[in-house]
């Protein structure tokens, strides 16, 4: 009896071990890798700072995976991640934590400032500016970034995404022609305005190509130090009027008249002299290291 039981455990015994050395290993899981960011602005920066991002600033992210060798297409919704927002903080931090499809497919990334609603045309995401952009707050509300980083390897690292301008930023300089002084100006409530231009803009998320809007108004700008003004402008051309600039000092109106086309990223300088008495109106174009251009002139 003894033998017969010990024989049995012994059979037994080489018949688990036998089924567990012929079975295959199971595979462990694959470990996800999070996606993480490293955003930048392009050095025409235009935001309140001129240097960068501040805490708090949102941005929207897509996410959109290659198909083997061909890059895919940006949808509204059904990205490998739709418009996720991620919020600046010293580091950029997803609403949910997001990651990459596994370790081998590549992806193009997507991503624009401020963040918003997702859009149902990707094609056409409308945006509109301050019309008075005479606060820091309005002016902030009134800029736009975009950016694209293409075929990003799946990685542990954070992904480098640079936002660029797609507004212009136009800069008055207020100087004193006849009738005024510096000293005077810096103490008069002078407000500059630009006329017959539109705030309304239609931007393409797959591309950053912006189409402005048909409606004209007038668009306030915000002062800063030493009389100098400045606003954000939707890329378009603004027709040849009398009024183009409008520098009001004290409640008087002064008029420069000009036609001007506004490059998305591109900082455009006017230097604006103020005269009681002129002769006329003279437009002088000179040097300026942003567009290569002082596009100022006189106001009367």
């Amino acid at each position: 009896m003894k033998t017969f039981s010990q024989l049995t455990w012994t059979i037994l015994l080489a018949g688990l071990v036998a089924s567990c050395s012929s079975g295959t290993e199971e595979t462990p899981p694959s470990v996800q890798i999070p996606i993480s960011l490293s955003c930048g602005i392009t050095s025409a920066a235009t935001r309140a700072t001129d240097t960068g991002f501040e805490t708090g600033d949102r941005i929207g992210l897509y996410v959109v995976n290659y198909e083997g060798s061909t890059a895919g297409s940006l949808q509204a919704t059904g990205n490998h991640v739709d418009n996720m927002q991620f919020t600046y903080d010293g580091i950029w931090t997803p609403a949910t934590p997001i990651y990459w499809k596994d370790d081998t497919t590549p992806a193009d990334f997507y991503g624009y400032y401020p963040y918003g609603t997702t859009p149902t045309d990707i094609s056409a995401v409308p945006f509109t500016v301050m019309a008075d952009q005479s606060t820091e707050a309005n002016y902030k509300a009134s800029d736009f970034l975009w950016g694209k980083t293409a075929q990003v390897a799946p990685t542990e690292t954070a992904v480098g995404l640079t936002l660029d301008h797609l507004f212009s930023c136009a800069v008055v300089k207020v100087a004193a022609g006849n009738g005024f002084t510096a000293e005077s100006l810096a103490a008069a409530d002078v407000q500059v305005r630009l006329n017959g231009a539109t705030c309304q803009a239609s931007i393409d998320l797959n591309n950053g190509q912006v189409t402005p809007g048909t409606e004209t108004g007038s668009i306030s700008f915000l002062r800063g130090e030493n009389n100098e003004f400045k606003a954000l402008i939707v890329p378009q051309t603004v027709p040849s009027a009398d009024n183009f600039l409008t520098v009001t000092i004290d409640g008087r109106d002064f008029n420069m008249k000009k036609e001007f086309t506004f490059v998305g990223g591109k900082r455009h300088t006017f230097t604006v002299t103020v005269k009681k008495t002129s002769n006329g109106i003279n437009v002088d174009i000179g040097s300026w290291e942003d567009d290569g251009a002082d596009n100022g002139g006189v106001a009367e």
